[in-house]
């Protein structure tokens, strides 16, 4: 008998990166001596696809977007909250630019580690290189399920799936102050704003959701819930 799939299209990170708490004290220092913080205001690229990937990036607070563009359209591949490593695919001999772009949601702060150091010590830490190739994993499937929705369920599902995804993997709570436009909404949803906004108008209406300003509470977490895995 078939068995139902729960896919969501959920973009937000699922992994936070722990690898650093696994390195020796001399690893640590290695990777201390070799890398700078940054900070990035809201709206500003941290990284443009097709640049040269000479460090490896991790987010140290913040939250940031990696997407695609053309010039006329954007596509959201994943939302990361903060304590997340950027260009992993990097690490390959066989890559040396980025793949995407990446720009700070709101006021954030990052690490670019020198990414020969980042490579020598996937090499001497077996631990580290395995909690690394854990977060490519999980990052492949989550972008897996997220394609499948985008292509598959209806409208009012991917939104649903977008809120859930802010309330329970980016500010753990039912009540936040919104960082995004409904132009962002409308990017991580594959929807334009227009549909997005009668969207969420419709969300209050049936007392999902209320909006108050930048502020969103989650109000019924379960219809939520079915709409995502209805929609």
């Amino acid at each position: 008998m078939a068995t139902k799939n729960n896919y969501t299209g959920c973009s937000v990170g699922l992994r936070q990166c722990r690898c650093f708490e696994i390195l020796t004290p001399e690893e640590s220092k290695l990777v201390e001596e070799n890398s700078v913080l940054l900070e990035y205001k809201k709206g500003e690229v941290i990284c443009k696809r097709g640049s040269l990937a000479t460090h490896i990036i991790y987010l140290e607070s913040g939250l940031a977007k990696i997407f695609l563009e053309d010039g006329f359209n954007t596509l959201v591949l994943k939302i990361l909250p903060e304590k997340n490593l950027i260009g992993l695919a990097t690490v390959s001999d066989e890559i040396n630019t980025f793949e995407y772009s990446v720009m700070a949601y709101v006021d954030s702060v990052i690490r670019q580690i020198e990414i020969n150091v980042f490579k020598k010590i996937l090499k001497q830490n077996a631990a580290f290189a395995k909690e690394v190739i854990d977060i490519i994993s999980a990052n492949s499937v989550q972008i897996y399920s997220r394609f499948f929705c985008l292509t598959h369920k209806q409208s009012f599902g991917r939104l649903a799936d977008i809120l859930l995804c802010l309330s329970d993997r980016v500010f753990k709570n039912e009540e936040f102050e919104l960082p995004l436009s409904r132009k962002d909404l409308a990017e991580l949803s594959g929807l334009s704003a227009e549909n997005v906004i009668r969207m969420l108008k419709k969300f209050r209406e049936e007392g999902l959701i209320e909006v108050d300003g930048k502020k969103l509470k989650v109000l019924d977490f379960e219809r939520l819930r079915r709409i995502s895995e209805t929609g």
